[in-house]
């Protein structure tokens, strides 16, 4: 008879690449409209993915488990089973709408190849090690960014989050209960929280600079402190075709009018971004005059203070807008987080590890950046050659992501000693 030649699931497991990885969930949650990639949390391609990351996980002989907040943590253990003083490295899995394939993909690919290569190293860990996937990073189903992480370390109220509402109407609570959590129970996990000794996230770089410094990799050193801000400009709805414009109190006016006004506002203060990437008219009729225009405010700077100013601003400016259309304004804080710099005994072990890694900044909001204030935390970035990340132009190239696993583990197997 002749041998068998198919390799085991564990032999394929510790042969896996991150570009191979990736090429398996290629075809999930991709979006016809906008191009890119659309996986909101607990949407069919979401739970795909997470179905996807578990199977992996079990293949290498993780032991997976799901918390309370709905975060997936797959983990080799120490013999005795005791998870104290943890590395955990992972990532999220969720999308912006019409994204790239990279932005959480990426570092959840990465973790699992850096834990074959440890184990190809060593037998068995000198700590405990998880990768994490941790849901709704983006925010873009219920609204708050890293929902998991603010869930887990209590920076978000837990009755907000339950009562936190989609797009169709339908509540945190009730989309977390059809899928097997249990909403009286989320909130701060004060013992995952304290069996993590250390968290490094690998990400894709969502900006320029490994590009203009012409490297793979970069160590973090901060993230610029953001928010998001729901502004509602009310005015009076009527009819498009018999309301006479000298008549007219149209709030969809006054928006537009106040999304210029951001943009020069922020043009007007060095290194601030403000952004308004959603609008929502009410009731959203084409020959109809809204009666109200939701739209949201995305504000970031390297100084919170900054921020602050940057958003009272707008705000004053908002005011005096829907005035002259007759209409009045609303300014609610949705999410906030503020200048994040990373753990520097934490940055320092990584810079032994990797040590042509230069360190950078960056203006996008990260799980680690929610968990930095409660336990030690760092970030790896791979470079992006387009520069462009939220969009299906985001890229990376296959030999930088192979590079970013490796560097990962060797950055994990450094923290072990």
């Amino acid at each position: 008879m002749a041998p068998d030649t198919e390799a085991t699931p564990l032999a394929r497991a510790l042969t896996a690449t991150v570009t191979g990885l990736l090429s398996d969930i290629a075809g999930t949650g991709t979006d016809n409209i906008r191009g890119g990639y659309t996986r909101p949390v607990y949407s069919t391609a979401e739970l795909d993915l997470r179905n996807w990351f578990i199977e992996q996980a079990t293949t290498r002989g993780l032991s997976v488990e799901t918390d309370l907040n709905g975060a997936i943590w797959a983990w080799w253990d120490v013999p005795g089973g005791d998870r104290s003083n943890s590395l955990v490295t992972g990532s999220h899995l969720d999308s912006v709408p019409g994204g790239g394939a990279f932005d959480g993909p990426l570092g959840v690919a990465s973790a699992l190849v850096a834990v074959d290569i440890l184990k190809s190293r060593i037998a068995t860990p000198a700590r405990p090690l998880a990768v994490v996937v941790f849901p709704e990073e983006e925010g873009s189903r219920f609204g708050v960014a890293c929902l998991g992480s603010r869930l887990m370390t209590g920076a978000i109220d837990p009755d907000k989050a339950r009562n936190l509402r989609d797009q169709d109407g339908s509540t945190f609570a009730d989309v977390a209960k059809a899928n097997g959590l249990d909403p009286r129970f989320i909130g701060r996990d004060e013992k995952l929280l304290g069996q993590i000794g250390a968290f490094v996230e690998l990400h894709v770089e969502q900006g320029r600079g490994l590009i203009d410094l012409d490297q793979p990799i970069a160590i973090a050193s901060s993230i610029l402190g953001h928010g998001r801000w729901r502004l509602s400009v009310h005015g009076q709805g009527n009819h498009a075709g018999t309301t006479l414009m000298a008549d007219r109190h149209d709030p969809m006016v006054s928006a537009s009018r106040i999304v210029v006004a951001i943009r020069d506002i922020a043009r007007n203060q060095t290194n601030a971004r403000a952004t308004v990437g959603r609008l929502q008219p009410v009731p959203g009729g084409t020959n109809v005059i809204a009666s109200r225009v939701d739209f949201w405010l995305d504000v970031r700077h390297p100084d919170d203070a900054v921020t602050a100013h940057v958003v009272e601003a707008i705000h004053a400016q908002a005011r005096l807008i829907a005035a002259e259309e007759g209409c009045t304004v609303e300014l609610r804080e949705e999410s906030l987080s503020p200048t994040v710099h990373f753990d520097p005994a934490l940055q320092k072990e990584l810079q032994l590890a990797l040590p042509q890694a230069p360190i950078l900044d960056t203006g996008a909001g990260h799980d680690a950046g929610v968990l930095a204030p409660y336990v030690p935390t760092a970030m790896v970035f791979v470079r992006n050659p387009s520069g462009v990340s939220h969009s299906p132009e985001e890229h990376v190239v296959d030999e930088d992501a192979e590079t970013g696993a490796r560097t990962l583990a060797d950055a994990l197997h450094g923290l072990m000693a």
